[in-house]
């Protein structure tokens, strides 16, 4: 069994991930990411959610003091997103919370705001005075959503899909969720080369949230994108919820 632990490398030197059955992030060494688990060894859905838990879980008290500098791009997305003012929107996967302020604002005291996550620590974070004004908090799993169908007006998801073991199973679990015409919004406070060179490793055009690829599973699975922003500085793109939910499974 071949074990790459991924460093920043220096300019010379490949990276040799892909021929590695198990791909472990180190660039920052305090925080080590398990990026890949070959399928021979076993299925990531086996080791997605015991993976997640333990990372995010360990991370959430401090995790505000890491990133709170990003609250004003949050805030900044959930504006440019056109949330109709009393819609039901659901921040999938919302952490310590930081988008749940923003998003009250945007649908306004008549509006619902969900924030769901898979991890109890984050949720604890996020039940801080503040946030747990402006939302209801969830504990629940992306993939297998507490909703019935097109119960939703929009959904929120920073850093969710890159994180999930199968995008396209994903992404139709949140079309499954959301009325037609409703709005699907994903963001990053950072762009994707920023956070691929964070990470210490090269960006791919065949990644989940590269244009192309994303484009091709939003249309399979009820979704049609209408904007897509990639600077160095955040990604942020939206897609609407198609009528007929072509390729939703439904």
């Amino acid at each position: 069994m071949v074990i790459w632990l991924r460093t920043p490398p220096p300019a010379a030197v490949a990276d040799r991930s892909a021929g590695a059955h198990v791909v472990i992030d180190l660039h920052d060494p305090g925080w080590p990411v398990i990026r890949h688990v070959d399928a021979a060894l076993t299925g990531r859905d086996r080791w997605y959610l015991a993976e997640s838990r333990a990372f995010f879980a360990a991370r959430a008290a401090t995790w505000d003091t890491r990133f709170g500098d990003d609250q004003p791009a949050y805030a900044a997305a959930v504006a440019e997103s056109g949330l109709p003012v009393g819609a039901t929107v659901v921040d999938v996967g919302c952490g310590t919370g930081r988008a749940l302020p923003a998003l009250r604002a945007a649908v306004g005291p008549t509006g619902t705001v969900v924030g769901l996550d898979v991890t109890p620590q984050m949720l604890a974070v996020a039940a801080s005075p503040g946030a747990a004004a402006a939302a209801g908090l969830v504990l629940a799993d992306a993939r297998r959503l507490p909703f019935a169908d097109a119960a939703v007006d929009a959904i929120f998801a920073a850093g969710l899909i890159m994180h999930l073991p199968d995008t396209v199973a994903g992404l139709r679990e949140l079309a499954r969720v959301t009325r037609p015409g409703g709005r699907l919004v994903l963001f990053h406070p950072s762009g994707r080369a920023a956070l691929a060179a964070r990470h210490g490793r090269a960006l791919r055009p065949d990644e989940p949230l590269a244009e192309g690829p994303l484009r091709i599973s939003a249309v399979g699975t009820g979704w049609r994108l209408v904007s897509y922003d990639d600077p160095a500085h955040r990604f942020l793109a939206t897609a609407v919820r198609t009528p007929d939910g072509q390729g939703s499974g439904h």
